[in-house]
């Protein structure tokens, strides 16, 4: 790209990409930070640089969109199917710089440079589409994307755990309606992910067993909460869920990330994510926004143990009632205790009926 970042191009069948990015745009250089927070044990990234960031722009504007005669974008080409490229504002960066080992006047607050990667991943060229429209081997191509970015970045020296996701809907916060998830190569391993290591690890030594691997059994035995499954995957609605419509999704065989996923896991997971995104976009007049995470192990230079990580992706939505959202208020956000407005058994019912 003009300013030297990376842009990539993934298409089903060859495809010759040869567009230049004509823009004049400076050299990126992107100084954020990392602070550890000593209380909770977990580390904070500080990039103030991102206030700046695109906002809502109108479609005509979209920096997502495929580059035109008349509009240079993000993407050089004409036309794209999956276009993966780094961020123009990233939460962290490639880079390494001096910092002094604590924080001016804090001498428990350790700080580091805010090294790592945060790239974007177009779904599609076409705006007004979304993933749930995508068809299956599209949709199988952009799981290919991930298991290709995840298996490249988890190669960078420091980086802990590779995060894919997709934040879809106003509702959730998102500052481009052009469909497109995220990458983020962290330089640590996340607190959710060091706690879930952390009980699987205990359930091993206590019971000689996979965590992971019982809650799994538990809910394809029971069906309860089961919303779909195929011969590959089962999603269910945990019974412990935390959001108002959550599901999660787990291979039959375990794998500890996206890159160890055969091609039938693909195929099969690209079916049924789709069909679940379509039941999300039913339950409501308008389609539910929601976050799409792909809880992955950490990566093996981590220093993390992942011999009993269990790969499996979270879908979930702040949307508790047609008209009602749910807020993040005194207990969540104050001492992270979740209350739930709705019961996952009821909710996985009403998201089976979709079907």
């Amino acid at each position: 790209m003009a300013d030297g970042r990376e842009i990539i191009y993934f298409d089903a069948d060859p495809v010759s990409r040869t567009a230049v990015d004509t823009r004049d745009l400076p050299r990126t250089t992107t100084h954020s930070q990392t602070r550890f927070d000593p209380l909770l044990g977990e580390w904070v990234v500080m990039a103030s640089h991102r206030q700046t960031r695109t906002f809502l722009p109108p479609a005509d504007l979209c920096p997502l969109c495929p580059s035109t005669p008349d509009r240079a974008t993000e993407i050089p080409e004409s036309d794209y199917q999956v276009a993966v490229f780094e961020n123009r504002f990233p939460s962290l960066a490639p880079v390494h710089f001096e910092l002094p080992p604590t924080v001016d006047g804090s001498p428990l607050t350790r700080q580091r440079e805010g090294f790592g990667r945060c790239e974007v991943v177009c779904f599609t060229s076409d705006h007004n589409s979304s993933f749930a429209r995508l068809d299956d081997r599209r949709a199988r191509l952009v799981v290919d994307v991930w298991a290709q970015r995840t298996a490249e970045l988890s190669e960078l020296d420091g980086v802990g755990q590779v995060f894919c996701f997709e934040n879809h809907g106003k509702d959730i916060g998102v500052t481009l309606t052009h469909p497109h998830g995220q990458i983020y190569a962290y330089p640590f391993v996340s607190p959710r992910v060091a706690k879930i290591s952390a009980n699987v690890d205990d359930y091993r030594k206590a019971h000689g067993e996979n965590l992971f691997g019982d809650v799994l059994t538990a809910e394809r035995e029971s069906g309860i909460r089961v919303v779909a499954a195929n011969e590959e995957w089962t999603a269910f609605v945990p019974p412990f869920a935390r959001w108002p419509y959550e599901v999660q999704v787990y291979p039959h065989r375990r794998v500890a990330d996206i890159p160890e996923l055969d091609d039938a896991q693909r195929d099969a997971f690209a079916s049924l994510y789709l069909d679940l995104l379509r039941r999300f976009a039913r339950r409501f007049d308008t389609p539910m926004s929601y976050i799409a995470a792909w809880n992955q192990g950490p990566t093996p230079k981590s220093g993390v143990p992942r011999d009993d990580w269990w790969l499996h992706l979270q879908l979930f939505s702040m949307r508790r009632a047609a008209d009602k959202l749910k807020f993040l208020a005194g207990s969540e956000s104050g001492m992270q205790v979740f209350i739930s407005d709705t019961t996952p058994e009821i909710v996985a019912a009403e998201l089976r009926e979709l079907g």
